[in-house]
């Protein structure tokens, strides 16, 4: 199966058709940055809609694309922002937080011992006990059976080498790593911004 294809019924995208009967609490705006990259992935970078709006009055970002639904005043009616861009560039921050997500994440969502996508936890490489700190490059992605079956040991002694050795990634690696797992919910305008790199189909 291509690549998009694998994408397309991952984010179950929606048809815009549905955009009228929308609920305003369901038109966040995907926030671009000036680049017209997102801002960021995971967490991807979402606005509600209020805050979207609010951004277009004050001039900070441009609409990219609308829905179809609108909100409406005395004066003026607007459609409401389903892409935006920011006017001033954001510089990323050059590693990410770390979090339970971000290092699944690093870890494309598997064991590092077995590849097993089920009852995931984590495990330190080098056990606490043996000073082990809770750091980046000592922690792996572990399913609960490998955990268990490592132990207080270290892959050595266990005879469980890592699949791939934990390192401290960048902020780029996230998002490149990212665009693998897509949320299961992404509004049919978002793909263009979100997915600009996949292979055209032949």
């Amino acid at each position: 199966m291509l690549k998009s294809e694998l994408i397309e019924r991952a984010a179950r995208f929606r048809s815009a058709e549905g955009d009228p009967s929308r609920s305003l609490s369901d038109c966040p705006a995907l926030v671009l940055n000036a680049d017209y990259t997102p801002l960021s992935y995971y967490p991807l970078s979402l606005w509600p809609w209020q805050t979207a709006i609010k951004a277009v009055v004050l001039e900070r970002v441009d609409i990219v694309s609308s829905y179809e639904r609108a909100v409406h005043s005395p004066n003026w009616t607007m459609q409401i922002p389903s892409v935006i861009a920011l006017r001033q560039y954001v510089k990323p921050s050059e590693f990410p937080a770390f979090t339970r997500f971000n290092l699944f994440l690093r870890d494309r969502f598997s064991c590092q011992y077995c590849g097993s996508p089920h009852n995931l936890t984590f495990d330190h490489v080098l056990p606490r006990r043996l000073g082990g700190r809770t750091s980046w490059e000592n922690i792996l992605t572990a399913c609960a059976p490998c955990n268990l079956r490592k132990g207080g040991r270290t892959p050595k002694q266990a005879n469980m080498p890592p699949l791939v050795p934990p390192i401290r990634p960048t902020s780029w690696q996230l998002q490149e790593r990212g665009r693998g797992f897509p949320p299961n919910y992404l509004h049919e305008t978002w793909r263009d911004w979100l997915y600009w790199d996949i292979e055209l189909e032949e």
